[in-house]
């Protein structure tokens, strides 16, 4: 069975920078394409990132470039997103996928870790 728990997520001034993570299990991690994706208050899901099985390959929603980093230790099975010059419209529930970009927004999800942005 696959398990993604995330976590990391919690309350951040504008400007400010949070760290999520996602321990992955019941699958072969390292074999697979990761994605986070993110839901806002009231909207749809939005995909973030993806990264390659490899993790030399990443891409980026174009609000997310330069400010968001995707990364991934195969080694212990986590995906990780750093997230810098956070602003309030950041603020969502954010959630990691085994999935690549373009069935993101479709990938089974786990319960997400909450991100507030707010002064």
């Amino acid at each position: 069975e696959v398990q993604l728990v995330e976590s990391g997520g919690g309350l951040v001034q504008p400007g400010g920078s949070l760290r999520l993570s996602c321990a992955a299990s019941g699958f072969t991690f390292k074999d697979y394409a990761m994605s986070w994706v993110r839901q806002a208050p009231g909207k749809g899901l939005e995909w973030v990132s993806t990264i390659n099985y490899g993790g030399d390959y990443t891409t980026y929603a174009d609000s997310m470039k330069g400010r968001f980093t995707i990364s991934r230790d195969n080694a212990k099975n986590t995906l990780y997103l750093q997230m810098d010059s956070l602003k309030p419209e950041d603020t969502a529930v954010y959630y990691c996928v085994k999935s690549g970009r373009f069935t993101a927004t479709r990938a089974d999800r786990g319960q997400g870790t909450q991100v507030t942005v707010s002064s």
